[in-house]
């Protein structure tokens, strides 16, 4: 029986265009992510570094771009948070049928631009509904580790078959089913967290 739901965030409440990054930062001699580029974003998304050393070094590699382009361009990603979804979600918080988490991969510059998007108060209605909102860089631990689910499992005393689990990724919710948790790797564009009863 399914006692808990977490919940991812991009992709699943507020859409994203992936690629529309990469895209911006083309125009200033980026063509792949390389090692490098890789390693930071991952220590970001961890919060072990600062927005501003991240900004910094990346504009070490991309010296073309001024920090305030780069910031542009990595925030481009974020774009709107469809009103159905924030309904969907404050109801089912209503029901009190499930402990309700968040679970996100994200950095502290796309959270203040998911709120500049969304305006505070709706980012708040949204925060409110649920138990614990687990943001990447504010934990240290990011998906697909299996340490971040057992934290979260651990932190909050729940057992993972009776936990389910949302997210866009498949490497994310393959690691979340080898620890036994139930999970529901969302396709984007063809399903919508709003049918989430029928997936329960």
């Amino acid at each position: 029986m399914i006692k808990n739901i977490i919940f991812d965030f991009g992709d699943i409440f507020i859409n994203l265009d992936k690629t529309a990054t990469a895209l911006e930062l083309s125009k200033f001699g980026f063509t792949k992510i390389t090692p490098e580029l890789d390693s930071l974003m991952k220590d970001y998304e961890k919060g072990l570094i600062t927005s501003s050393d991240f900004i910094s070094t990346t504009n070490l590699i991309l010296p073309n771009a001024t920090p305030k382009q780069l910031q542009a361009a990595w925030n481009k990603i974020i774009l709107d948070f469809p009103e159905e979804r924030l309904l969907f979600i404050e109801s089912l918080a209503k029901e009190n049928n499930y402990r309700l988490f968040l679970l996100s991969n994200t950095n502290e510059l796309h959270i203040e631009q998911v709120v500049e998007n969304m305006g505070i108060n709706r980012y708040n209605r949204f925060q409110n509904c649920f138990e614990k909102f687990y943001l990447s860089h504010k934990i240290n631990l990011r998906k697909p580790d299996s340490s971040i689910y057992q934290f979260v499992l651990e932190e909050n005393n729940l057992k993972a078959e009776e936990t389910f689990f949302i997210d866009d990724t498949k490497e994310n919710t393959d690691t979340a089913e080898q620890l036994g948790i139930k999970s529901w790797n969302l396709q984007v564009g063809k399903e919508d967290i709003i049918n989430l009863k029928s997936k329960l």
